[in-house]
């Protein structure tokens, strides 16, 4: 086990509570927060001797606010290498700041915590990807939710303290508090920047494009700031797990492909409070819907990927062509599964353009192609092509059956 363990993710996933309950449990022996002034003082002004000071196996919380501390917690484990001797937690991801990540490395293990899968709130297991990788078709337990259900899970989002919020006005309230607490406190202890005032509008132009190519000059038109300024703000609000982009899949050929990153705002609940949308609006703004429906199972298959058994890396695919997938998972031995995602309640064989050029580009990596829909039947809709309820992804699995 490692000295120093890392959970990082978004402010309000989780993170502190973990830790707590694991001091509570008797895990681990002290909970030490830096969002506490006297802490954070202390921390900054003698990193080794606030370190030193601490005995047994502590917590640090919100461990970006004090990077000064990585240096002395080197100087530390270093000294004495005990398992598990340091357990942090931060809203920045360190792997994207590098006076963070070089301080610990090979000291180190990083955990990502985001908010709540819809699994660990159906409380089902689901293998999904595992099941995706297997060989044979696809085995999947009843998904019987509905276009209806699915939209409202996907306005609800996975932040806990939003969750728990029934009343929709009290969850947007909740919400609106959240990104100011984003703006106000989470960037500013990564980086410092001008214009934070516009930060809020660039948030919300962001979640407006969710799922879409990532394209800082219209972005930057869009907001009236200099395309350089909201450059610096997309790998800040990347660090700061606002934004996730996903790079484009590029065979590792000679094939002309689109090698644009796509972005997508990491929680469609928090998206859609800064948009203002219900469901009524998002019936009448498909492209808007499909957008956010995209999102919403990215995001769930980001989340997936932490813990099935199958490693996959999670990309996009675009060719010069114009043929797209929204979602490419590369899994062992390079095998590769596309995958759509539609609003729809019905398949359509159009859907398969883009998967036809996707197992072209990838030839016999190309495993099997899945299209996601607002229905709740499970059919082939091609040939290594099924048409899938987006609820299967949280209604458990029920294996795979082998080849």
């Amino acid at each position: 086990m490692s000295p120093v363990v890392l959970i990082q993710g978004p402010r309000q996933s989780g993170k502190s509570t973990l830790a707590r309950t694991l001091v509570e449990q008797g895990v681990l022996d002290h909970y030490v927060t830096l969002d506490d002034v006297e802490p954070l003082e202390w921390a900054r002004r003698s990193p080794d001797g606030f370190v030193d000071s601490l005995r047994g196996r502590v917590v640090l919380d919100e461990i970006q606010r004090a990077p000064e501390l990585l240096r002395a917690i080197k100087a530390n484990v270093d000294r004495e290498r005990t398992p598990g001797r340091f357990l942090l937690t931060g809203s920045a991801n360190v792997l994207l700041l590098p006076r963070l990540s070089e301080s610990l490395a090979g000291r180190m293990r990083i955990i990502d915590l985001w908010p709540f899968a819809q699994e660990e709130l159906s409380g089902r297991a689901s293998h999904f990807i595992d099941v995706l990788f297997a060989d044979g078709p696809l085995d999947l337990g009843p998904a019987p939710e509905a276009r209806d259900a699915v939209f409202e899970r996907m306005l609800r989002g996975g932040y806990p303290p939003a969750l728990a919020l029934r009343d929709p006005a009290q969850r947007d309230g909740w919400f609106d508090s959240h990104a100011r607490t984003l703006a106000t406190r989470t960037v500013p202890d990564i980086a410092q920047l001008e214009g934070l005032l516009e930060l809020p509008r660039l948030m919300r132009l962001l979640a407006s494009r969710s799922g879409t190519l990532l394209n800082t000059a219209e972005v930057a038109r869009g907001i009236g700031m200099p395309q350089t300024t909201i450059k610096r703000y997309m790998a800040v609000l990347h660090a700061a797990f606002l934004v996730h982009l996903v790079p484009a899949w590029t065979a590792g050929t000679g094939r002309r492909l689109i090698r644009t990153p796509k972005s997508w705002f990491t929680d469609t609940g928090l998206a859609a409070s800064l948009l203002r949308l219900d469901g009524p609006r998002l019936e009448v703004e498909p492209a808007l819907s499909g957008q956010l429906l995209e999102t919403f199972v990215g995001l769930e298959l980001l989340k997936l990927s932490t813990w099935n058994r199958t490693r996959v890396g999670l990309h996009h695919f675009r060719s010069a062509a114009g043929h797209e997938v929204d979602m490419v998972l590369e899994g062992p031995a390079g095998r590769i599964v596309g995958i759509e995602v539609k609003a729809s309640t019905r398949g359509s064989r159009d859907d398969l353009r883009g998967l036809n050029a996707l197992a072209e580009s990838s030839g016999e990596r190309f495993h099997r192609g899945v299209v996601f829909y607002t229905g709740t039947e499970l059919r082939a809709l091609g040939p290594r092509v099924d048409l899938v309820p987006i609820s299967a992804l949280w209604s458990g699995t029920a294996g795979a059956a082998s080849s």
